[in-house]
C-alpha cells in the first residue's frame, strides 16, 4: 500500500535523476541569457506554519523587487523565464524540496509569509498538509498570471477572490484526500494543455 510520503520520496528521487540533463541545459541557458544566479530560492510557509527555502529555477531578472503577485505582462520576467513559467519547467528543483519532506507532489501551493500563516479557525486545517507542486487550487487557476494581467487591481482581486476561493478548494481537499485523487490531480496536471 503506497503511502503519500513513500511515493513524494521514491518519485521525487526518481525525478531528479531523469531530469539531470534537463536542470543541465536550463541552468546553462539561464546563464548565458539571465546573467546571475540560476536558482531563485525563497522563504514560503510549509506544513504546521514551519517556514523552508523553496527552490526554482529564476525567471526574473536579476534583483529584481518581491511582491506577492505577478502577472502576464510583469515587467521582471524575461523572455526565457516567460517560456520556464509557461511549461511550469521553473518549479522542477522543488523536486528537491519534496525529497527532503518540505513539500508534496500534490498539496496547496506553498504561501509566502503572511499569507498561510495568518489563516484562521477551520481554515487553518490546510496547514496540516505538506505543500505541493500541483493540486485542485492549482489546476483551477493554471491560468492565474493571466487573469492577474486582466485586472485593474492585481494584489486587491488576488485578496479579494483568488485567495478565498484557494482556501476552499484547499481546505475542500483537505477534507476529502485519498491517495486516488492525487494520481489523478497529477495525470491532470501533466496532461492538461498549455
Amino acid at each position: 500500500m503506497w503511502s503519500k510520503t513513500v511515493f513524494d520520496r521514491i518519485f521525487s528521487l526518481i525525478g531528479l535523476i531523469v531530469c539531470i540533463p534537463l536542470f543541465l541545459v536550463i541552468g546553462i541557458l539561464i546563464k548565458i541569457k539571465m546573467p546571475g544566479p540560476v536558482f531563485f530560492k525563497q522563504k514560503r510557509v510549509g506544513q504546521h506554519g514551519k517556514l523552508f527555502r523553496m527552490w526554482k529555477f529564476r525567471s526574473m531578472r536579476k534583483s529584481s523587487p518581491d511582491t506577492t503577485v505577478t502577472t502576464s505582462q510583469d515587467a521582471r520576467i524575461t523572455p526565457l523565464g516567460s517560456k520556464l513559467r509557461k511549461y511550469k519547467l521553473d518549479e522542477l528543483p522543488e523536486l528537491w524540496n519534496i525529497l527532503k519532506g518540505d513539500m508534496s507532489f500534490v498539496g496547496p501551493r506553498p504561501d509566502v509569509p503572511g499569507y498561510a500563516d495568518q489563516l484562521q479557525g477551520e481554515d487553518r486545517l490546510i496547514l496540516e498538509m505538506k505543500p505541493g507542486i500541483t493540486g485542485p487550487a492549482s489546476l483551477k487557476y493554471a491560468n492565474e498570471e493571466e487573469l492577474l494581467g486582466k485586472v485593474e487591481n492585481p494584489q486587491k482581486y488576488n485578496d479579494e477572490v483568488i485567495y478565498p476561493d484557494k482556501v476552499r478548494i484547499n481546505l475542500d481537499y483537505y477534507k476529502n484526500w485519498s491517495f486516488s485523487s492525487d494520481i489523478l490531480i497529477i495525470w491532470k496536471t501533466i496532461t492538461r494543455k498549455y
